[in-house]
Protein backbone atom coordinates (compact mmCIF):
# COMPACT_ATOMS: atom_id res chain seq x y z
CA UNK A 1 0.00 0.00 0.00
CA UNK A 2 1.25 3.55 -0.64
CA UNK A 3 3.06 4.54 2.93
CA UNK A 4 1.51 8.17 3.21
CA UNK A 5 -2.03 5.91 3.76
CA UNK A 6 -0.77 3.96 6.95
CA UNK A 7 -1.57 6.99 9.22
CA UNK A 8 -5.27 7.16 8.38
CA UNK A 9 -5.50 3.60 8.13
CA UNK A 10 -4.42 3.63 11.58
CA UNK A 11 -6.97 6.20 12.49
CA UNK A 12 -9.97 4.88 10.54
CA UNK A 13 -9.64 1.32 11.22
CA UNK A 14 -11.87 1.41 14.44
CA UNK A 15 -14.33 3.24 13.23
CA UNK A 16 -14.86 3.24 9.37
CA UNK A 17 -17.91 1.34 8.01
CA UNK A 18 -15.83 -0.93 6.02
CA UNK A 19 -13.56 -1.98 8.45
CA UNK A 20 -16.32 -2.18 11.10
CA UNK A 21 -18.82 -4.61 9.01
CA UNK A 22 -16.15 -6.91 7.83
CA UNK A 23 -15.49 -7.01 11.62
CA UNK A 24 -18.37 -8.27 12.27
CA UNK A 25 -18.82 -11.15 9.60
CA UNK A 26 -14.95 -12.46 10.40
CA UNK A 27 -16.00 -12.72 14.04
CA UNK A 28 -19.52 -14.03 13.59
CA UNK A 29 -17.57 -16.63 11.39
CA UNK A 30 -14.43 -17.58 14.01
CA UNK A 31 -17.46 -17.70 16.56
CA UNK A 32 -19.06 -20.54 14.73
CA UNK A 33 -15.94 -22.24 14.23
CA UNK A 34 -14.38 -21.93 17.55
CA UNK A 35 -17.20 -22.21 20.18
CA UNK A 36 -16.08 -20.99 23.70
CA UNK A 37 -15.93 -25.12 24.37
CA UNK A 38 -13.08 -25.22 21.69
CA UNK A 39 -10.62 -22.05 22.87
CA UNK A 40 -8.06 -21.04 23.92
CA UNK A 41 -6.61 -21.77 20.40
CA UNK A 42 -3.22 -21.13 18.83
CA UNK A 43 -4.00 -18.33 16.04
CA UNK A 44 -1.65 -16.38 13.85
CA UNK A 45 -2.84 -13.36 11.89
CA UNK A 46 -1.10 -13.15 8.60
CA UNK A 47 -1.15 -9.61 7.39
CA UNK A 48 -2.27 -7.79 10.21
CA UNK A 49 -2.10 -4.32 8.91
CA UNK A 50 -1.86 -1.67 11.87
CA UNK A 51 -3.48 -4.23 14.47
CA UNK A 52 -6.89 -3.36 15.30
CA UNK A 53 -8.42 -6.63 14.57
CA UNK A 54 -5.87 -8.20 16.78
CA UNK A 55 -7.47 -7.40 20.24
CA UNK A 56 -11.19 -9.04 18.88
CA UNK A 57 -8.60 -12.47 18.26
CA UNK A 58 -7.72 -12.60 21.36
CA UNK A 59 -11.20 -13.61 22.48
CA UNK A 60 -10.32 -17.06 20.47
CA UNK A 61 -6.39 -17.64 22.26
CA UNK A 62 -3.35 -16.92 22.14
CA UNK A 63 -2.33 -14.25 19.02
CA UNK A 64 0.42 -14.01 16.78
CA UNK A 65 0.67 -11.65 13.98
CA UNK A 66 2.94 -10.87 11.07
CA UNK A 67 2.87 -8.30 8.62
CA UNK A 68 5.67 -7.36 5.74
CA UNK A 69 5.56 -3.65 5.87
CA UNK A 70 7.56 -1.92 8.45
CA UNK A 71 5.32 1.02 8.85
CA UNK A 72 2.26 -0.80 9.85
CA UNK A 73 4.27 -3.01 11.91
CA UNK A 74 5.65 0.13 13.81
CA UNK A 75 1.56 1.78 14.26
CA UNK A 76 0.85 -2.44 15.48
CA UNK A 77 3.82 -1.48 18.04
CA UNK A 78 2.16 1.63 18.66
CA UNK A 79 -1.00 0.29 19.48
CA UNK A 80 1.05 -1.60 22.43
CA UNK A 81 0.90 -5.34 19.90
CA UNK A 82 4.62 -5.87 20.73
CA UNK A 83 4.10 -10.00 19.78
CA UNK A 84 3.80 -8.37 15.70
CA UNK A 85 7.33 -9.37 14.14
CA UNK A 86 8.11 -7.73 10.20
CA UNK A 87 8.37 -10.74 7.77
CA UNK A 88 9.88 -9.33 4.18
CA UNK A 89 7.65 -10.71 1.31
CA UNK A 90 8.24 -14.54 0.42
CA UNK A 91 10.42 -14.71 2.97
CA UNK A 92 9.54 -17.59 5.19
CA UNK A 93 7.69 -17.51 8.53
CA UNK A 94 9.40 -17.31 11.71
CA UNK A 95 7.12 -20.37 13.43
CA UNK A 96 7.72 -23.84 13.56
CA UNK A 97 5.45 -26.55 11.50
CA UNK A 98 2.07 -27.15 12.79
CA UNK A 99 1.96 -24.39 15.18
CA UNK A 100 -1.67 -23.00 14.55
CA UNK A 101 -5.11 -24.07 15.41
CA UNK A 102 -6.36 -20.93 13.16
CA UNK A 103 -4.59 -18.56 10.40
CA UNK A 104 -6.43 -16.07 9.53
CA UNK A 105 -5.41 -13.90 5.92
CA UNK A 106 -7.88 -11.19 5.69
CA UNK A 107 -7.26 -8.95 2.33
CA UNK A 108 -3.57 -9.90 2.09
CA UNK A 109 -2.89 -12.30 -0.82
CA UNK A 110 -4.33 -10.19 -3.63
CA UNK A 111 -1.08 -7.98 -2.54
CA UNK A 112 1.40 -10.95 -3.44
CA UNK A 113 2.69 -12.31 -6.97
CA UNK A 114 2.85 -15.84 -5.50
CA UNK A 115 -0.12 -15.75 -3.86
CA UNK A 116 -0.09 -20.23 -4.20
CA UNK A 117 3.36 -20.01 -2.62
CA UNK A 118 1.98 -17.42 0.40
CA UNK A 119 -1.07 -19.90 1.04
CA UNK A 120 1.74 -22.94 1.34
CA UNK A 121 3.63 -21.24 3.95
CA UNK A 122 0.27 -20.77 5.80
CA UNK A 123 -0.71 -24.30 5.06
CA UNK A 124 2.99 -25.23 6.80
CA UNK A 125 2.58 -23.73 9.85
CA UNK A 126 -1.25 -25.27 10.48
CA UNK A 127 -1.92 -27.69 12.28
CA UNK A 128 -3.52 -31.04 10.73
CA UNK A 129 -7.24 -30.54 10.76
CA UNK A 130 -6.72 -26.54 11.15
CA UNK A 131 -8.68 -23.95 9.99
CA UNK A 132 -7.52 -21.19 7.66
CA UNK A 133 -10.32 -18.03 7.13
CA UNK A 134 -8.72 -15.95 3.51
CA UNK A 135 -10.38 -12.60 2.62
CA UNK A 136 -10.38 -11.05 -0.89
CA UNK A 137 -11.47 -8.55 -3.15
CA UNK A 138 -14.07 -9.75 -5.66
CA UNK A 139 -14.43 -9.38 -9.71
CA UNK A 140 -11.75 -7.65 -11.50
CA UNK A 141 -14.51 -6.06 -13.11
CA UNK A 142 -14.45 -3.92 -9.89
CA UNK A 143 -10.88 -2.40 -10.12
CA UNK A 144 -10.60 0.87 -9.08
CA UNK A 145 -8.31 3.37 -7.35
CA UNK A 146 -8.25 1.51 -4.12
CA UNK A 147 -6.66 -1.46 -5.54
CA UNK A 148 -4.01 0.64 -7.42
CA UNK A 149 -3.26 2.67 -4.24
CA UNK A 150 -3.45 -0.74 -2.32
CA UNK A 151 -0.91 -2.06 -4.56
CA UNK A 152 -3.25 -4.91 -5.12
CA UNK A 153 -2.06 -7.81 -8.10
CA UNK A 154 -5.48 -8.91 -8.66
CA UNK A 155 -9.06 -9.60 -7.80
CA UNK A 156 -10.57 -12.70 -7.38
CA UNK A 157 -14.23 -14.83 -8.28
CA UNK A 158 -15.05 -17.61 -6.13
CA UNK A 159 -13.61 -20.38 -8.59
CA UNK A 160 -9.78 -18.66 -8.56
CA UNK A 161 -9.93 -18.41 -5.37
CA UNK A 162 -11.13 -22.20 -4.96
CA UNK A 163 -7.84 -23.09 -7.34
CA UNK A 164 -5.31 -21.07 -5.53
CA UNK A 165 -6.24 -22.73 -2.33
CA UNK A 166 -6.81 -26.41 -3.78
CA UNK A 167 -2.73 -25.82 -5.56
CA UNK A 168 -1.73 -24.84 -1.78
CA UNK A 169 -2.99 -28.07 -0.36
CA UNK A 170 -6.22 -27.18 1.41
CA UNK A 171 -9.13 -28.97 1.40
CA UNK A 172 -11.73 -25.82 0.85
CA UNK A 173 -14.94 -25.93 2.60
CA UNK A 174 -16.76 -22.89 1.59
CA UNK A 175 -16.22 -19.88 -0.43
CA UNK A 176 -18.95 -16.88 0.15
CA UNK A 177 -18.98 -13.73 -1.62
CA UNK A 178 -20.04 -10.77 0.83
CA UNK A 179 -20.57 -6.94 1.06
CA UNK A 180 -23.41 -7.82 -1.10
CA UNK A 181 -26.06 -5.55 0.14
CA UNK A 182 -23.84 -2.78 -1.19
CA UNK A 183 -22.60 -4.67 -4.06
CA UNK A 184 -24.91 -2.26 -6.44
CA UNK A 185 -24.11 1.15 -5.41
CA UNK A 186 -20.52 0.42 -5.27
CA UNK A 187 -20.38 -1.05 -8.86
CA UNK A 188 -21.98 1.82 -9.65
CA UNK A 189 -19.14 4.04 -8.02
CA UNK A 190 -16.76 2.05 -9.57
CA UNK A 191 -17.89 1.09 -12.85
CA UNK A 192 -18.58 5.00 -12.98
CA UNK A 193 -15.32 5.90 -12.13
CA UNK A 194 -13.81 4.35 -15.32
CA UNK A 195 -15.83 5.07 -17.40
CA UNK A 196 -15.46 9.13 -16.58
CA UNK A 197 -11.72 8.44 -15.10
CA UNK A 198 -9.64 12.22 -14.50
CA UNK A 199 -6.15 12.13 -13.80
CA UNK A 200 -4.34 12.68 -10.94
CA UNK A 201 -2.38 10.64 -8.35
CA UNK A 202 -3.07 8.16 -5.95
CA UNK A 203 -6.40 8.43 -3.86
CA UNK A 204 -7.84 5.90 -1.21
CA UNK A 205 -11.57 5.52 -0.57
CA UNK A 206 -10.99 5.54 3.21
CA UNK A 207 -12.80 8.55 3.88
CA UNK A 208 -15.03 8.42 6.88
CA UNK A 209 -17.58 10.80 5.66
CA UNK A 210 -20.41 12.12 8.13
CA UNK A 211 -21.33 10.35 11.12
CA UNK A 212 -24.74 9.42 10.37
CA UNK A 213 -24.06 7.83 6.97
CA UNK A 214 -20.85 5.84 8.12
CA UNK A 215 -22.87 4.32 11.09
CA UNK A 216 -25.64 3.16 8.89
CA UNK A 217 -23.12 1.70 6.13
CA UNK A 218 -21.45 -0.14 9.12
CA UNK A 219 -24.59 -1.41 9.97
CA UNK A 220 -25.87 -2.56 6.52
CA UNK A 221 -22.74 -4.15 6.03
CA UNK A 222 -22.87 -5.79 9.29
CA UNK A 223 -26.41 -7.39 9.18
CA UNK A 224 -24.44 -9.72 6.66
CA UNK A 225 -22.85 -11.14 9.37
CA UNK A 226 -25.15 -14.01 10.33
CA UNK A 227 -26.37 -14.84 6.60
CA UNK A 228 -22.86 -15.14 5.54
CA UNK A 229 -22.32 -17.55 8.66
CA UNK A 230 -24.89 -19.71 7.59
CA UNK A 231 -24.99 -19.90 3.40
CA UNK A 232 -22.82 -18.65 0.22
CA UNK A 233 -23.96 -15.56 -1.07
CA UNK A 234 -23.55 -15.28 -4.60
CA UNK A 235 -22.02 -11.63 -5.28
CA UNK A 236 -20.83 -9.23 -3.30
CA UNK A 237 -17.65 -6.57 -3.51
CA UNK A 238 -15.45 -8.99 -1.16
CA UNK A 239 -15.06 -12.85 -1.11
CA UNK A 240 -13.84 -15.46 1.72
CA UNK A 241 -13.13 -18.95 2.01
CA UNK A 242 -13.07 -21.23 5.09
CA UNK A 243 -10.82 -24.02 4.28
CA UNK A 244 -8.63 -27.15 6.42
CA UNK A 245 -5.58 -28.90 6.26
CA UNK A 246 -5.75 -31.67 5.71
Amino acid sequence: MEEDFYPAYYELEGRHWWFVGRRRIFLRLLEREFPPAARPIELLDFGCGTGAFLEHLEHFGAVSAVDSDASAVAFCHQRGRGEVALVPPGAPLPFADDAFNLVTTLDVIEHIDDDVGALRELRRVMRPGGRLLVAVPAFMFLWGKQDEVSHHRRRYTAASLRAALAGAGFAVERASYFNTLLFPPVAAVRLGRRLFRQPGGAESDFELGPDALNRALGAVFGAEAELVARRDLPFGVSLLALATKP
